[in-house]
C-alpha cells in the first residue's frame, strides 16, 4: 500500500467507529463529494473560525426562499403570519439543541454571539457589590462585558479553574479550585459619581463567565462549574445569604461539536452564532436565557417591536411582557432565520454526537503525529498548547520550532500553508488571557509588545525572543483524514529539518551557489546591465528605457514618485497595472494611459510646477510632504481605476528616510538612505540567471504534478528597476555592494517576496496561481522570509568618502558593467 492509504488503514483501526458517519445517511467521504465540491484541492482547517455551509443545504436556502413570501413579523397580513410561524418553529429548534424546556428557557435572536454579550452586560443588575468573574480563557467579547460592570462600580476578576473528583455518596463529584488574579475596579467611577453608582436593592447579583471550550487552545471546561458557582459553594463564590451568583456560557466555539445540555446544566445564559455549527447564516446568533434570568434583566431603550403602546410627546411607554419581544430591538433578520432550519437539519441528521467524535478523532490522530515530529537532532518540532485527552475539542494551538531551537513565526506558517492549499488560523483568536497563558507572556511582555508596534493581525510574530500569537487549525464536520494528512504532510516537507544520504541538509533553508571566481573585493568577469526599468507611479505598470538619470534619492526618476496614497495592492485594485506609464525628459511630463480613459493624461514633472496643495501626511506609516494636482487627475484615476482615489506626488521633503516600518507592518531596509513612495528600499535588482534557475524548478515541478502546464516566469514578473546578465544563479545574494558605471550601491540584502509575484502582469485577466512563489518558498526560504532579488541604496559619496558627481551627471545605461563586491 502508499503509505498515506497504510496511515488511514491504522488510523481507521483505531478510530473507525469514531469517523466518517458510518450510522448516517451519507458517509463523509459521499458528503464532501457531493455537497462539498468546491473544497478539491483545497484543505480547509478553520472551523473553529467559521464552519463552511454545505452546498445542499444553500440549494435548500434557495428554493425555501424563491418558493415561499415571507413579510415582515410586525403586521396581521399572511406573509408576516408565515414569518411569525418560522420565527417561532426556529426558536423551538434552537432550545431542542441545547436540549432546554421552553418553559425554563427563551431564545433571543441577535446579530451573533458578540450581540448577545453586549445584550447581557447592558441588562444585567449590577451593583456596586457586584463581581463579574471570568475564566482567563476567553474570548474578547466575554472580557467586554467588564466595562458595563466598571461603568456600575462593580469589581471584576479573572481566574484559573482546576478541577478535581471528590467522592460523595458513593458517587464521584466534581470540585473547582479558583485561583484568582488581581481583583480589578475603576476607582474613578466611584469618585465622579461619589460611589453611589449602580443599583442596589438588597440583593447582589454576580456573573461567572465561562466558554464551553476555549476558541483558543481547544480546552474545554467542566460544565459541572454551572451548578457549582450557582450553588456558591467554596471561595471566592461563598457570600452573604443574599448574593447570588448567575452562570454565563460563551458556547460560540463549543456549540459546534458539543452543545451544552441545559437539562443538566441549568446555565442562566447561553451566547452562539449560527455560522459556527453550519456555516450560514452569518450576522445571526441568539441568546438562550433561563426565564428567571431574564426577569432580573433591565432594559433602557426601546424600539420598534419592543414596546406595546408609545406616546410622541408624553413620558409614556408600555413594554411588551414577552421576553423575546422586549429583548429583540426592531425587525429581526427573519429570512436569516428561516434558512437555519436547513442547517439544522443537516446537523440533527449527522448527530451533533457523531459530529463530535467524528472531529474529535482527527483532531486527536494529528496532535498525536504532531508531537511525534523531530528534527534530525531530535529537537522537537511542535510546541502544542493545551493538555491532551477527552478534555480538548477538535482544536489544535500550536508553533514550531526549528532544528536549533529558534520560533517559527506564525506568519512564515500561514504563508506557506497558503501556499500549499492549507487553509488555517494565526495570531491570539481573540483571546488574549489564553494566549498569554499558553505562550508564557507576563503583563510587561505583552505592554513591551504592544510598545514594539505590535497590534493584533499585523506581522510582527515574534518579539524578543518569544512567539506573539500561535498557529490554529480546526477540524469541523465536513473534515476528513486526507485533510489532515495533507496538513502532516506540510508540516514534514517545509518545517522538518531532515538530511538526505549525502549528509546534506534538507534546503529547508536557502542555500547561496557563490559565483565562482568570486574575488575578495569583485568578479574577475563583471556582469552586464541589460534593462533599466521606471516605476513613476507605485502600483502601475513601469516602462522599459536604455538609459535614464539617478536622482539624488536614488531612484530612477528625474524628480518626484508619483503615488496614488491609498490604493497600491494589485490584487484588491487590478486596474492599476492597466495604467500604462512613460516620462518624456526633454519636456518633464509624465504620460498615464487608461483602457478605461479615453484621454491620455499628461503631468509635469518640473521643479517649477505649481500644484492645488500641498501638506504633510502619512504614507505606509512615513511622514512625507506631499503634493496634490487637483480634481480634474483625481477623476482621470478614479475613472481608471472605478473607484475615488487622490493622486499625490512626493515633493523634495526634508524628511529623512523611515523610520523602520513600512507598508502592512514590514520593517523598511533603508534607514539611512533617502526613500520617496517605496516600501523597503531605493531599487531592486533581479539577475536573469536566477530567473532561469527558477524557471528550470518550475518545470521541474511541472513534470512531477502533471499541471496543465509549466508556471514560467519571465524577470518582469519581479517588477525590478535593474536586471542583470552574465552572473551565476543567486551570486547576488552574496554582493554587499557594487559599482554601475559611476554609480556606486549598496546591497541591503534580499528582497522578501509575497503573493503579489504570482499575478501575471503581462496578462489582460488578473490570475491568480500559487507559484513562483510556492517554488521560491520550497528552497529561498531564510527565517520566514522568502528571498528572491536584492535591494539597493544609491550612495552619493564614492568609496572615498567624496561626494559624486551632481544627479545631472549619473546616468545608467544597459550594457555598463557591474561590478560587485563580497566585502
Amino acid at each position: 500500500m502508499e503509505p498515506t492509504e497504510t496511515a488511514k488503514a491504522a488510523f481507521l483501526k483505531r478510530f473507525g467507529k469514531d469517523y466518517g458517519y458510518p450510522d448516517a445517511p451519507k458517509n463523509i467521504n459521499e458528503i464532501r463529494a457531493s455537497e462539498f465540491k468546491r473544497l478539491e484541492g483545497l484543505v480547509y482547517l478553520d472551523h473553529a473560525g467559521a464552519t463552511l455551509y454545505s452546498e445542499a443545504q444553500m440549494e435548500a436556502v434557495a428554493k425555501d426562499l424563491t418558493s415561499n413570501v415571507y413579510g415582515n413579523p410586525h403586521s396581521q397580513s399572511d406573509s408576516s403570519l408565515a414569518t411569525s410561524d418560522i420565527i417561532a418553529a426556529a426558536r423551538q429548534q434552537v432550545l431542542d439543541y441545547f436540549n432546554a424546556s421552553p418553559k425554563d428557557y427563551k431564545c433571543i435572536f441577535t446579530s451573533g454571539a458578540t450581540a448577545a454579550l453586549k445584550l447581557i452586560g447592558e441588562c444585567f443588575p449590577w451593583s456596586r457589590e457586584s463581581r463579574y468573574m471570568y475564566t482567563m480563557e476567553n474570548h474578547n467579547s466575554v472580557l467586554g462585558i467588564r466595562e458595563y460592570a466598571f461603568d456600575h462600580g462593580a469589581t471584576a476578576v479573572a481566574v484559573d479553574v482546576k478541577e478535581s473528583s471528590t467522592l460523595q455518596n458513593g458517587t464521584n463529584k466534581s470540585a473547582f479550585e479558583f485561583l484568582e488574579y488581581t481583583a480589578q475596579r475603576r476607582a474613578e467611577h466611584l469618585a465622579q459619581q461619589g460611589g453611589l453608582n449602580g443599583k442596589h436593592s438588597g440583593s447582589t447579583y454576580n456573573l461567572f463567565a465561562f466558554p464551553s471550550e476555549c476558541n483558543f487552545s481547544g480546552q474545554k471546561f467542566s460544565l459541572d462549574l454551572v451548578n457549582y458557582a450557582k450553588e456558591g459553594v467554596g471561595k471566592p463564590l461563598k457570600g452573604a445569604p443574599n448574593l447570588h451568583w448567575m452562570v454565563l456560557i460563551d458556547a460560540a466555539k463549543g456549540c459546534a461539536t458539543e452543545p451544552p445540555d441545559l437539562a443538566r446544566y441549568p446555565a442562566d445564559f447561553v451566547v452562539f452564532s449560527f455560522y459556527k455549527i453550519f456555516g450560514y447564516p452569518t450576522g445571526l446568533g441568539a441568546l438562550v436565557v433561563r426565564s428567571e434570568a431574564a426577569r432580573v434583566l433591565t432594559k433602557t431603550y426601546f424600539s420598534g417591536g419592543t414596546v406595546s403602546a408609545s406616546i410622541s410627546d408624553v413620558d409614556f411607554i408600555k413594554r411588551r411582557k414577552n421576553v423575546e419581544q422586549v429583548f429583540e430591538d426592531g425587525t429581526v433578520s427573519f429570512l436569516a432565520i428561516a434558512s437555519i432550519r436547513h442547517g439544522f437539519k443537516i446537523i440533527n441528521t449527522l448527530t451533533p454526537a457523531a459530529i463530535s467524535r467524528h472531529a474529535t478523532s482527527l483532531a486527536t490522530y494529528t496532535r498525536n503525529t504532531m508531537v511525534g515530529l523531530k528534527h534530525q537532532n531530535r529537537v522537537e518540532v511542535c510546541k502544542i498548547y493545551g493538555r491532551s485527552g477527552s478534555e480538548m475539542g477538535p482544536t489544535i494551538a500550536f508553533n514550531l520550532r526549528r532544528a536549533d531551537g529558534s520560533w517559527v513565526g506564525y506568519r512564515e506558517v500561514e504563508k506557506l500553508a497558503s501556499l500549499s492549499g492549507i487553509q488555517l488560523r494565526t495570531g491570539c483568536f481573540c483571546n488574549p488571557g489564553a494566549c498569554a497563558k499558553y505562550l508564557d507572556l507576563s503583563q510587561s511582555d505583552l505592554i513591551a509588545n504592544f510598545e514594539a508596534g505590535h497590534v493584533c493581525w499585523d506581522d510582527n510574530d515574534i518579539l524578543h525572543g518569544k512567539p506573539t500569537g500561535a498557529v490554529r487549525i480546526s477540524f469541523g464536520y465536513a473534515s476528513t483524514f486526507e485533510d489532515a494528512e495533507k496538513f502532516l504532510a506540510f508540516l514534514g516537507s517545509s518545517f522538518v529539518d531532515k538530511f538526505n544520504l549525502s549528509g546534506e541538509r534538507h534546503p529547508v533553508l536557502m542555500k547561496v551557489d557563490l559565483y565562482p571566481g568570486f574575488g575578495s573585493q569583485q568578479l574577475v568577469r563583471p556582469a552586464q546591465l541589460k534593462s533599466i526599468t521606471v516605476y513613476p507611479v507605485k502600483s502601475c505598470a513601469g516602462f522599459t528605457v536604455d538609459k535614464w538619470p539617478l536622482s539624488n534619492n536614488g531612484c530612477l526618476q528625474l524628480w518626484v514618485t508619483l503615488c496614488d496614497a491609498l490604493l497600491t495592492d494589485v490584487p484588491q485594485v487590478p486596474e492599476m497595472r492597466n495604467i500604462h506609464t512613460s516620462i518624456n525628459l526633454e519636456l518633464g511630463l509624465l504620460n498615464l494611459k487608461s483602457p478605461h480613459c479615453k484621454e491620455i493624461l499628461q503631468l509635469s514633472i518640473l521643479k517649477n510646477s505649481t500644484f492645488d496643495l500641498m501638506e504633510e501626511m502619512d504614507v505606509y506609516n512615513q511622514r512625507y510632504k506631499v503634493q496634490s494636482y487637483g480634481d480634474k487627475v483625481n477623476m482621470w484615476f478614479t475613472e481608471a481605476i472605478g473607484r475615488p482615489c487622490t493622486f499625490l506626488r512626493c515633493s523634495s521633503s526634508e524628511y529623512p528616510s523611515c523610520d523602520g516600518t513600512g507598508v502592512r507592518g514590514n520593517m523598511c531596509r533603508d534607514k539611512w538612505g533617502k526613500l520617496n513612495f517605496v516600501n523597503e528600499a531605493q531599487l531592486l535588482l533581479v539577475s536573469e540567471e536566477s530567473v532561469s534557475n527558477l524557471n528550470s524548478r518550475l518545470n521541474s515541478t511541472y513534470f512531477l504534478t502533471d499541471s496543465s502546464r509549466p508556471v514560467l516566469v519571465d524577470a518582469m514578473r519581479f517588477r525590478p528597476n535593474l536586471v542583470i546578465s552574465g552572473a551565476e544563479p543567486y551570486a547576488e545574494d552574496a554582493w554587499r555592494s557594487l559599482h554601475i558605471g559611476k554609480a556606486h550601491f549598496i546591497s541591503l540584502g534580499g528582497c522578501n517576496r509575497c503573493q503579489m509575484i504570482n499575478i501575471d502582469q503581462q496578462s489582460e485577466q488578473l490570475q491568480k496561481s500559487k507559484e513562483p512563489l510556492a517554488t521560491l518558498a520550497s528552497y529561498r526560504r531564510v527565517k520566514g522570509k522568502i528571498l528572491f532579488g536584492i535591494l539597493l541604496r544609491y550612495e552619493i559619496k564614492d568609496t572615498k568618502g567624496e561626494e559624486q558627481n551632481s544627479a545631472a551627471d549619473i546616468w545608467l545605461k544597459v550594457g555598463q558593467e557591474v561590478y560587485p563586491s563580497i566585502e
